[in-house]
Parts: structure tokens; C-alpha cells; sequence
């Protein structure tokens, strides 16, 4: 999402390169830079303003160390800025009464349904039960969508099909979590224009029925600054709690990340891209203050794997890896989970460094999809003795799973090599390390 912000910031810090000091001058001109940057990020220009003031007058007075560059000071400050500017710290979602009742509301397109699902897998996956609530009764199929994404989670999902009341729905639904021992009811509702005082008045009705313990405002982040003119709209209107940025692997300048905090004073709760139910996160402003700047998030890359990845099942890949016994039934085990982790470049630009150099690569997560293809083509005999894998047997591989020849014995190759790499450093008595050659970008 940032990727262009993070360029022009880059570009800005160079004015001061080769500077011995921090001065009036090449300061002015590198917050010149700064300002520039966030108004083309579609950042509200009255907060771009205020920030590069606050950082000037941080940066101005300044005694440089010796050990750090005036530009490796500033960056530190800017991180500072930013972090500041998007709330600071994280606040978490709050799951209060029996049942804890939590409105989604927002515009329309704005992925209030998907974010509802994903946010039903969030807190399952935390423990808890969960109910949808659809009372989106205006949208053709909406309940529908409910309904799937439902089951794709595994959460149950209360519907009045029906019913063109709102209010009512809703309160059946809360009346059914009591009865069904759910704990969370998440309420989807449908999109609505600040400016439609019938939709405003249903919406509001809604939360005083439900006496929520969190209203989230959902924002396309593709809007840019105009999400933070309809997130003020909404909010004084409905006083809602938090703010989910969603779409942000779509092609966006960012303002609405940047400006949103500091217009409508309420924090951003969660961030979502993308369609997986898996897609969502909690929003920490100091981690994507270093994304920005391009210094990484291994934090939160760290806590996506940690999320993802079965402790049970590790053990049990690093006992077959000691014993050199690693089939193409682990490595595709290992396929899966990593793209539960979300999407490929994201996950990449969180490593530091890496933002920069992944800017104009791309990484199709339907990558996987022949090498998928591919494993699945083989019998079971075959995923566990890639050995047996002759030429015949290769040619009906290849039919199998529409690739060719020449993708099957590139797999095989690879597969070889990792398992001799894996022997090799068994050897050495470095056997854990092995995990890291599961990844599948590492050739």
C-alpha cells in the first residue's frame, strides 16, 4: 500500500546524505520533501502540515552522534511522527457483556460482510463463540455471502430472510446467542451514505437496541481522503468506537491510514487485505510507521507464523527431518500453512529491506497452484519415495496436473537438493535449521 510513500520518504532523507550536521537549511528542504510526500500520499494537507512542523522543530537543535548520519536521525524522528500521528499505541477490540455485541457499519463496497467473517475467525480462533448477525436486508445475495463465509470459518450464522426489520433481526439474534451460549454476536449491516438520513436513522436505531460494546466503522482504504471525510460524517453521528482500513493490498496511496486518527480522534482497530478469512490484522501504529519508512514489521511476521504454524506438527517435520525421512506429503502440509500467512508480497515487505526490492516484482500467490498441482498428481507411494518417480511415471504426472516435463523434474531437482541439504546439516548436527529450507522462494 505504501509502497510510493516510502519511496518519496527515502528520497527526502537523501538530501541529507553526506551532511556532517543537522542545519536550518537542509532541513527545510527535507521536510519540504516529507510534506510533499504525504500530501501526494493523499494525506489531509492541514495534518501533513502539523507533522512536518512537529518534525522540523524535533529535528532542529539537534546534536548529531557520531556514530549516526543527520539522515539516520531524521528517520528516527519521522518513525516517531508517524507513530504518533496513527494513535501511537494499539487498542485492542473490547469484548464486553453476555453477549459482547459488535456493529459493523460503514459504506457501501466498503467489505463490511468479509470483514465481518474475518473478524468471526479472529476471535474463534481466541477461544470464543461466535454468532453473525445479517442485517444487511437491502443487498441482493448478502445474507448469502453471510452465510458462506459462515462456513468457511466454522461459525454460525443467525438470518431472517424474510424480515425487512433491522432492529428486530437483530434483537432475535441476540435473544438466540443467549439461549445458544454464543458470546460474541457480530452484527453486519447494510452500506449506507452518510447523507441518507433513512439508512443514518436505521443504523443508529441499531446501536441503541443493541447497546454494543464496540461499533467498528469499515473504510475502503482505496478512497483515500475521502474515507476520513465519511468516517467524520459517521462519527457524529454514531460515535463509533474504532476504524478497520480494509482492501490495503489494493492500489492506494495510504492517506486514509495517515490521516484518519488525527481528523476523526478514534483508533484504527484493525487492517484487512484480500478475500482469506486469515487477512486481518490488529493495527499497530509503531509497526507500520517502520513499514512505511521501510524498516520492516518482523513482529508481526513473526506473530502471523507463530498464528499459522502448528507447534505439534513442527515437532513432528523436525523428528522426519532428523531421520531423513521428509516426504512431498510435509512439503505440501508446509505449502498450505504458509499461505494462510496471507498475501506473498505483503508477508515479504514486512522483512526489512525487502519493500524496496519487491517493488516491481511480481508475486502471484497462484504461484503455488503447479507445484500444488504437481505433489497432487503423484500417488501416495509416489509422495513418499520420490525415488520410484521414473520417466513414465513422471510423463503421467505431467498430464495430471497440466504442466509440463520440464516444471515436474525442476520440482524434483529442487526437492533433492533440500532433502541432501537437510542430510548434510543432520551431519553438522544442525538438523532445526533445515525448517528454513521449507521456504519456497529459497531458489
Amino acid at each position: 500500500m505504501f509502497d510510493s510513500l516510502s519511496l518519496k520518504l527515502e528520497k527526502a532523507f537523501q538530501t541529507l546524505k553526506g551532511q556532517g550536521r543537522i542545519t536550518e537549511i537542509n532541513i527545510a528542504t527535507t521536510v519540504k520533501e516529507i510534506r510533499k510526500a504525504l500530501i501526494d500520499a493523499d494525506v489531509n494537507y492541514k495534518v501533513a502540515k502539523e507533522v512536518t512542523d512537529e518534525i522540523r522543530e524535533k529535528a532542529l537543535g539537534q546534536n548529531v552522534l557520531t556514530s549516526i548520519s543527520p539522515g539516520q536521525l531524521l528517520t528516527k524522528i519521522t518513525n516517531d511522527e508517524l507513530t504518533l500521528l496513527m494513535g501511537g499505541e494499539s487498542e485492542d477490540i473490547k469484548i464486553d457483556g453476555n453477549p459482547a455485541v459488535i456493529l459493523i457499519a460503514g459504506l457501501q463496497g466498503s467489505g463490511k460482510t468479509t470483514f465481518s467473517g474475518k473478524l468471526a475467525n479472529y476471535l474463534k480462533r481466541q477461544g470464543r463463540h461466535v454468532l453473525l448477525t445479517a442485517c444487511d436486508i437491502y443487498r441482493p445475495a448478502a445474507i448469502d455471502q453471510l452465510k458462506v463465509l459462515g462456513e468457511q470459518v466454522g461459525v454460525e450464522v443467525y438470518a431472517e430472510p424474510e424480515n425487512k426489520d433491522a432492529v428486530k433481526i437483530a434483537k432475535a439474534a441476540l435473544d438466540y446467542a443467549k439461549k445458544n451460549n454464543h458470546r460474541v454476536v457480530i452484527v453486519d449491516t447494510a452500506g449506507r451514505l452518510a447523507v441518507d438520513e433513512e439508512m443514518m436513522n436505521e443504523i443508529a436505531k441499531l446501536k441503541e437496541a443493541l447497546n454494543p460494546s464496540e461499533t467498528l466503522f469499515v473504510v475502503d482504504s482505496m478512497t483515500g481522503q475521502d474515507a476520513v471525510n465519511t468516517a467524520k460524517a459517521f462519527n457524529d453521528r454514531l460515535n463509533f468506537n474504532g476504524v478497520v482500513l480494509t482492501k490495503l493490498d489494493g492500489d492506494t496511496r495510504g492517506g486514509a491510514a495517515l490521516s484518519i486518527r488525527r481528523v476523526v480522534e478514534k483508533p484504527i482497530k484493525f487492517i484487512s487485505s484480500g478475500e482469506k478469512m486469515e487477512a486481518i490484522d490488529r493495527f499497530y501504529p509503531d509497526r507500520m510507521a517502520s513499514r512505511i519508512l521501510g524498516m520492516g514489521d518482523v513482529v508481526s511476521l513473526v506473530e502471523k507464523a507463530q498464528q499459522t504454524f502448528d507447534e505439534e506438527e513442527a515437532r513432528r517435520l523436525n523428528a522426519k527431518m532428523r531421520k531423513n525421512q521428509f516426504d512431498f506429503n510435509d512439503f505440501l502440509s508446509q505449502l498450505e500453512q504458509i499461505k494462510k500467512m496471507g498475501n506473498m508480497k505483503d508477508l515479504l515487505g514486512m522483512i526489512p529491506g525487502m519493500g524496496k526490492a519487491m517493488k516491481d516484482v511480481d508475486i502471484d500467490d497462484n504461484s503455488f497452484k503447479p507445484i500444488e498441482a504437481i505433489i497432487r498428481s503423484m500417488t501416495l507411494d509416489e509422495r513418499q519415495n520420490p525415488d520410484k518417480i521414473n520417466s513414465s511415471r513422471k510423463n503421467r504426472i505431467s498430464k495430471g496436473s497440466g504442466t509440463s516435463i520440464q516444471q515436474v523434474n525442476q520440482l524434483l531437482k529442487q526437492f533433492e537438493d533440500m532433502r541432501k541439504m537437510m542430510k548434510t546439516m543432520n551431519k553438522m548436527g544442525g538438523g532445526k535449521r533445515a525448517l528454513s529450507a521449507l521456504n519456497p522462494f529459497g531458489r
